[in-house]
């Protein structure tokens, strides 16, 4: 690692395309080993963002400063130090696994013989030794993602960007995946994730910002966010078709606060199971009802109005 510098600063960071205001007036500060995530549905401004602090993408206002330097005149210098896995894999299906590797350090001017041994050693850290010299092509995606990963960190990068890491995969290669970035966290190395699944935010992000319409709305750890807007536990409550909303006033005060959802209440409360017991005391039977733990989707949809998954 370099100094204890941020990573990352922005103050006031905004990108337009026309007329179209993506990121509009963000502040960021990533500290240095941190796992730090941008939360939002798509559009919100995340990938932008990611593009802006990746180089590739000049802000059209506002700081922004990568290891202390300048995106726009030393974008060079900072790319040398930085991985980055977009959210589509590009991949040579051409090419063997070792051999997109390979060629990835040649661009980092590795020698063939530090290339090789790096490439080697990360294909282990991924477990797909065994795939080396298969194409890319026949592997699965998860299998395809993890090849993604272990590119990124051919040039033993300080700086980790991931635009949504695990979209489209099973819940099995996402679990693999995470255990990879927890292990390079441990490591020491500095991450900055974009998702829009709130289960991954909660498992990876030491940190992070919850953005919407290119603002940021909220900002915190995944179990401080939690703590501040939403209450412990959230009882969920259906009584059928079109009759949710009719219950409401029949549910007040049950919790500290509802949430209408098309499908089902949300009662807010620090304890789910009092709550229900309260509805049957009321004679107040729904169709279903679960007890759980509040989450980050339930602070989004506190904060935005509306559920992430679109």
């Amino acid at each position: 690692m370099g100094s204890q510098q941020s990573p990352v600063v922005g103050s006031s960071l905004v990108k337009r395309f026309g007329d179209f205001t993506a990121v509009d007036g963000i502040d960021i500060e990533v500290a240095p080993g941190e796992a730090f995530g941008f939360l939002g549905p798509n559009g919100a401004g995340k990938t932008s963002t990611m593009r802006m602090i990746g180089c590739v993408s000049p802000p059209t206002a506002g700081a922004l400063r990568i290891f202390g330097l300048d995106p726009v005149a030393d974008g060079r210098k900072i790319r040398a130090r930085m991985g980055v896995v977009p959210q589509l894999d590009q991949l040579d299906n051409d090419l063997t696994v070792l051999e997109n590797l390979m060629i990835y350090g040649r661009y980092f001017d590795l020698s063939r013989k530090a290339a090789a041994a790096r490439a080697n050693e990360l294909l282990e850290f991924v477990q797909l030794t065994e795939k080396a010299d298969s194409k890319v092509d026949p592997l699965s995606g998860g299998q395809k993602r993890r090849v993604s990963i272990a590119r990124s960190l051919i040039n033993e990068p300080d700086l980790l960007l991931l635009d949504e890491p695990t979209t489209g995969l099973d819940p099995q290669a996402r679990h693999v995946l995470w255990d990879r970035l927890y292990q390079l966290k441990e490591r020491g190395a500095t991450q900055v994730i974009t998702t829009h699944f709130m289960d991954e935010a909660e498992q990876l992000c030491d940190r992070l910002v919850v953005m919407d319409a290119g603002k940021i709305v909220a900002e915190g750890s995944p179990q401080g966010l939690i703590s501040k807007h939403v209450r412990r536990e959230v009882l969920e409550v259906r009584f059928g078709y079109g009759l949710n909303e009719s219950m409401v006033p029949k549910v007040d005060g049950v919790g500290d606060r509802i949430e209408i959802l098309p499908d089902r209440l949300l009662l807010y409360s620090d304890d789910g199971d009092a709550a229900l017991s309260e509805l049957h005391r009321r004679e107040i039977i729904p169709e279903s009802a679960l007890v759980r733990r509040s989450s980050l989707e339930d602070v989004f949809l506190k904060l935005t109005g509306r559920t992430l998954v679109e």
